[in-house]
């Protein structure tokens, strides 16, 4: 967590499947980040008699992929095996019964996790979000600990998305307080981003305090929502990595805009993968869509509208660089900087150019298979981008304001030496409010944005 790689590992891990009335598919890829911390579940027929049941879930791993690993492996078993949610079961299922079912599911699984490590080798430091989805023939209920994501598409617009749990939430930042921690620069005592998860157990040791009265609680927050049979679409599943550069409505109305194009729900998983990496996001990345049927079908004039677009862009490619003459040829800087200042009609609505980079590069390949535009920051795209959407405004707008906080930041650094420390009696929220400062300008200086030199080819398979 927090360390990245020179260039991104592009490979996917797929997956698909289909039953009860439904389909899903999922990509998952490790990005820009050093290790593969995310996890996921898929299960159609669920144990203990709930065949017409399904659970779907993403884990996003931090500090380790262990807690996230376990998860993925076991969480299901500890929901459908509990007392409170086989009770429930016994007739009529409430709704209410079944979602303290599954709370109670991810409090035993949590504690049996803190056991398990104490006995193996001392206490494990990495902990995990969970978003997921449990679907029965009249409900589905969705399940949210911690900042990954969940939204429901409903007759073409999204009906419902959980709620991050950031400690700068309100009702957060007071179990936070209450349990003698503190929330700075928007983390648990300056240091974890998320306020409910599994694991991170370090943050979980107050005496006297409950199991979701702790400073990071792993209690879920679980919803029910009656199925609406014909309006349901889909349901969309993903970490923070791809909720980072797209927001709910731009990611569904980029889903809607998929599948009118492909049915193949592996395809699009790995296309919302893709762009999300070519927007900028430096996480892993984890998304499962799970569609119902009354999800948007192919449609012919949306194919060839598609077609006729990658057709366009391929001539406007090979026009910017037969426009040089006898010159050098253009980076691919100049083609992309090019495009994204035209009004191109018909881009996929939220994935907008970003989409569509591997047609583009594919034909400057072609055309100068020499080329020699290693790197590239995408920030220098950012004043001339269109269409990118509200989430994209608010991106730039953060983005400016840390470029002029960087000449303060650099004065402050170089302040910043053991020689003058004591002298400046820092305290120690300070520090750590300056390192983390610190810590993030070298991040984004590093080159961790670089996205033109991304490979076109991507290899599926399983990542280790």
């Amino acid at each position: 967590m927090g360390a990245f790689l020179d260039k991104p590992k592009m490979e996917k891990y797929n997956s698909r499947g289909e039953g009860n009335n439904l389909r899903y598919g999922l990509s998952s890829m490790q990005g820009w980040r050093v290790e593969m911390e995310d996890a996921h579940t898929a299960v159609i027929g669920l144990p203990h008699g709930l065949d017409p049941w399904s659970f779907f879930a993403v884990y996003d791993g931090h500090a380790g992929s262990q807690v996230a690993k376990y998860c993925c492996e076991h969480l299901l078993e500890h929901i459908t095996s509990n007392s409170d949610f086989q009770s429930a079961l016994q007739e009529d299922p409430s709704v209410d019964s079944v979602k303290n079912g599954i709370r109670t599911g991810f409090l035993q699984i949590d504690e049996h996790m803190r056991t398990i490590s104490e006995k193996k080798h001392g206490v494990d430091r990495s902990g995990s979000t969970a978003v997921g989805v449990m679907i029965s023939p009249s409900h589905i209920y969705f399940i949210n600990c911690g900042d990954s994501r969940g939204l429901l598409s409903r007759g073409g617009a999204v009906h419902f998305f959980t709620q991050d749990h950031k400690p700068s939430n309100p009702l957060e930042k007071e179990r936070i307080q209450n349990a003698g921690g503190s929330v700075m620069i928007q983390r648990v005592n300056g240091s974890l981003a998320v306020s409910r998860a599994l694991g991170d157990f370090d943050y979980k040791c107050v005496h006297g305090k409950g199991p979701t009265e702790q400073l990071v609680s792993p209690e879920p927050e679980v919803y029910a929502i009656e199925r609406c049979e014909g309006e349901d679409e889909f349901i969309i599943l993903a970490c923070d990595g791809i909720w980072d550069v797209m927001a709910n409505e731009d990611l569904c109305d980029f889903v809607r805009s998929r599948l009118e194009v492909t049915d193949d729900l592996e395809r699009v998983s790995n296309e919302i993968v893709d762009t999300c990496l070519y927007k900028g996001s430096r996480d892993n990345m984890s998304v499962v869509l799970i569609c119902f049927p009354g999800a948007p079908k192919v449609s012919p004039e949306a194919v060839k509208r598609e077609a006729e677009l990658d057709k366009y862009l391929e001539g406007r490619v090979e026009e910017i660089i037969k426009k040089q003459g006898d010159e050098s040829l253009p980076d691919l800087v100049h083609v992309m900087r090019t495009l994204a200042s035209e009004a191109i009609p018909n881009l996929p609505p939220g994935g907008e150019l970003a989409s569509k980079r591997s047609v583009i590069e594919a034909v400057y390949n072609k055309l100068n298979p020499y080329r020699s535009d290693d790197t590239f920051n995408c920030c220098q795209l950012k004043h001339i981008k269109k269409g990118g959407g509200e989430i994209q405004r608010r991106k730039e707008e953060k983005e400016e304001e840390e470029e002029e906080e960087e000449e303060e930041e650099e004065e402050e650094a170089a302040e910043f030496t053991p020689q003058n420390r004591v002298r400046m009696n820092l305290s120690c929220t300070s520090r750590l409010h300056m390192t983390s400062k610190l810590r993030r300008r070298i991040h984004t200086v590093s080159g961790i944005y670089c996205w033109l030199s991304l490979p076109v080819a991507v290899s599926v398979g399983v990542l280790q």
